[in-house]
């Protein structure tokens, strides 16, 4: 389902790998990787680059025609060799994000999550707060987070559509975040998009990511 929801986002995404849609049928029927991921559950190999300007709202005010997003929180992290029933990693930092913002997951109205396999969509939704621990299947199945729905995630096509260059992955998270919050993202715009959230995650100690970074950025009225 979610694989499927993806590559319905990606097909709306003119910068996204791949921009073809894919029934729930035909990703289960596709190359078996590894049990239970088949190939279109994956993120493809892929290269790309992505930029962004940061910089202080005295600054902004010598730019001309700057379209700005706010920086609510900006949160990076380590992983440790934990016990397997303690909070992870994901966990651990979004409650760092959300202090620091000032919010919390209901308050995010979209969000780009690390999917470099299906999975980690399905884990990072349950993690970012968006859904009950083990409920991110049924969460996902609801509809909860295609477009139109209550949580709509991966808006981009997630890494395993709009391709996952490693290097570029999470500043092109960063960007798709922008591009909704200005009102620009077309076809797969979120209605009403005011503030959304950016998780990347990647290496691996223990039984999680070895370092991970969240952001919560707001649309500037």
């Amino acid at each position: 389902m979610i694989c499927a929801k993806n590559h319905f986002h990606g097909s709306l995404n003119p910068l996204s790998q791949y921009q073809h849609t894919m029934t729930v049928e035909e990703v289960l029927a596709d190359k078996a990787i590894a049990y239970p991921l088949t190939r279109s559950m994956c993120a493809p190999v892929g290269d790309g680059a992505a930029a962004a300007i940061v910089c202080s709202k005295k600054y902004l005010k010598k730019l001309l025609n700057a379209r700005p997003v706010h920086i609510r929180a900006s949160i990076l992290g380590s992983g440790a060799d934990r016990d397997i029933n303690a909070p992870d990693i994901g966990e651990r930092l979004v409650k760092q994000a959300y202090d620091a913002a000032g919010v919390g997951p209901e308050e995010i109205d979209f969000a780009e999550l690390h999917d470099a396999t299906s999975w980690g969509e399905l884990h990072q939704t349950e993690s970012m707060g968006f859904c009950p621990m083990g409920e991110g299947g049924p969460f996902a199945e609801s509809g909860a987070t295609r477009l139109g729905g209550k949580m709509p995630i991966n808006t981009s096509g997630g890494l395993e559509c709009k391709g996952h260059p490693i290097g570029a992955s999470g500043l092109s998270q960063i960007h798709e975040l922008v591009v909704q919050l200005r009102g620009d993202a077309g076809k797969r715009q979120v209605e009403g998009a005011r503030i959304g959230l950016a998780e990347n995650g990647g290496g691996n100690i223990g039984v999680e990511e070895a370092a991970m970074g969240i952001h919560i950025l707001e649309k500037v009225k």
